[in-house]
């Protein structure tokens, strides 16, 4: 099937000299797109003198939003997105392939632990792979990585969900899954970046703090937000049996849990019913 290479891009010049010609070593009739986001550094004329085909943005809008231009100008029925800093092996490619073929809508390079950049950051996705495979019933390897394939239009179907920023992969993965898409995993073995990174611990950490509620409001509100009222609930239950016990009374406290509750439910039930009519809705 034509394939086509997507490698946002934002000032990666230096690794770009060495990727795309790689690329097209391992992948000679592949369409290479390089989405320059807005990059000060020549990454758009590096990537265009070595062959590939370039967009250009003329500011900087975000690794999503760069994904999402990619898609819209691609070509090929299957799509690989990678990051273009040097991390992600083209080798790796063809892995990512074969088990594409085997079946599956999407398959990603699930990044194994020795190639976390950080104590810290291991720990942050640990959690996100836990929590996405809690919702969804299926094990999540990596729910972060930018490096996968998928058919180009199933993937295509969910860019009005992607968001601009650095968590695309979580919104897509989910959304796939909601979809009733097969997604599959293959481990690799990410390498030290080119340059330096750009993400920023505390601006991204808030941020992808924020990933946690998107996970339960793209695939399930409802199993998310149903847990969080029975905490409250019971935690409201317990603190009523305590004052009843010791004062004969039930207090304000308990009240204040018990409503906390049922709104949390409300709000949960209100979610799944956004959700479903956002998925039901006719894609173009």
């Amino acid at each position: 099937m034509p394939l086509s290479i997507i490698l946002p891009c934002l000032n990666e010049a230096q690794s770009l000299k060495t990727l795309i010609p790689r690329l097209k070593q391992t992948h000679a009739d592949a369409e290479i797109i390089v989405v320059d986001d807005g990059s000060s550094d020549g990454s758009a004329n590096v990537a265009a003198q070595a062959g590939a085909k370039v967009i250009s943005h003329l500011y900087s809008m975000g690794n999503g939003a760069a994904i999402k231009s990619g898609a819209r100008a691609a070509n090929g029925d299957v799509l690989v997105f990678m990051d273009a800093d040097g991390q992600h092996d083209p080798q790796d490619i063809e892995s990512l392939l074969t088990e594409l073929e085997r079946g599956h809508d999407m398959v990603v390079g699930a990044r194994r632990a020795e190639s976390q950049a950080s104590w810290g950051r291991w720990c942050a996705n640990s959690f996100y792979n836990w929590l996405s495979s809690w919702m969804v019933g299926h094990t999540i390897a990596d729910l972060t990585s930018g490096f996968r394939a998928v058919k180009a239009n199933k993937f295509k179907e969910f860019l009005y969900l992607l968001p601009n920023g650095f968590s695309y992969p979580s919104t897509i993965t989910m959304a796939f899954f909601r979809a009733g898409y097969s997604v599959g995993y293959i481990p690799i073995v990410a390498h030290t970046r080119i340059g330096k990174s750009h993400i920023k611990i505390l601006r991204d950490g808030v941020r992808f703090l924020l990933i946690i509620f998107k996970i339960g409001t793209l695939y399930a509100p409802l199993k998310l937000f149903g847990s969080l009222s029975l905490g409250f609930f019971m935690l409201g239950l317990s603190y009523y049996m305590y004052t009843f016990i010791t004062a004969g009374r039930f207090t304000n406290m308990g009240m204040l849990l018990f409503t906390t509750s049922l709104l949390i439910f409300l709000i949960g039930l209100v979610s799944e019913q956004i959700t479903q009519l956002l998925y039901s809705q006719k894609k173009d």
